[in-house]
């Protein structure tokens, strides 16, 4: 007994290894690199879009008044200059109906529906690319792990006997690696797209709610 003491008290303490996300990440292999840069275009584009949108959908509750009143009272070119200052997209489609003002109501209502598809577009932008990763950056992350799998077989096929289970399962869990980053990079695409698409719809929504205001507006006798 104080033989078997004396042999684990001799034997070196192994401390257990720590995984690195620094380290698993450099491991990855060369599909890190697209992941990579597909992360970094998708955090500008939904940092800058972000931006876009929530200053899209930012509402003057007086506006429509003054606009009204503006036109009642006959005085078009204020009406322009309070669209242009408040520089919103529903104000610049309700430059355009003013812009019409005179001709029959559908010419009116048909100006003012191709300006806010072109405003719509414009919100859009860049949101390909968030739907593209989302789908596309698991896949790029599946065909890492599939070539580090590949690699890590024929690496035991030409170590014969002398092929060791941990050399194995280093090779798994380091092709593994391209498996979990492609699928953080796409769920947070999908997250920051879906986000986007839920905010734009909010604006498209008072596209047409101020767009029916400006309309009935039309339609209003002068008080």
């Amino acid at each position: 007994m104080a033989i078997l003491t004396s042999i684990l008290a001799a034997a070196p303490a192994t401390s257990p290894k720590e995984l690195s996300i620094w380290q698993l990440c450099l491991e990855g292999g060369f599909i890190m690199i697209p992941l990579a840069l597909l992360s970094l275009v998708c955090i500008y584009i939904f940092v800058e879009r972000a931006i876009v949108v929530n200053a899209a959908a930012k509402e003057d509750d007086t506006f429509m008044k003054r606009i009204k009143g503006y036109i009642h009272e006959g005085e078009i070119e204020s009406a322009i200059n309070l669209c242009n200052n408040n520089g919103s997209p529903y104000a610049r489609l309700v430059k355009k109906g003013i812009s019409r003002i005179g001709r029959p109501m559908n010419d009116v209502l048909v100006a003012i529906e191709n300006a806010g598809n072109i405003e719509v577009a414009n919100l859009g932008k860049g949101l390909s690319w968030l739907a593209t990763t989302a789908a596309g950056a698991p896949m790029l992350g599946f065909l890492g792990t599939v070539i580090g799998m590949v690699q890590a077989f024929f690496d035991i096929a030409n170590s014969g006997s002398s092929a060791s289970i941990g050399a194995f399962a280093d090779g798994i869990y380091t092709a593994l690696v391209t498996t979990v980053a492609g699928l953080i990079v796409g769920i947070i695409s999908l997250f920051a797209y879906n986000y986007l698409v839920a905010r734009i719809n909010k604006v498209m929504n008072q596209l047409e709610s101020k767009t029916m205001e400006f309309m009935d507006l039309l339609n209003e006798p002068a008080q």
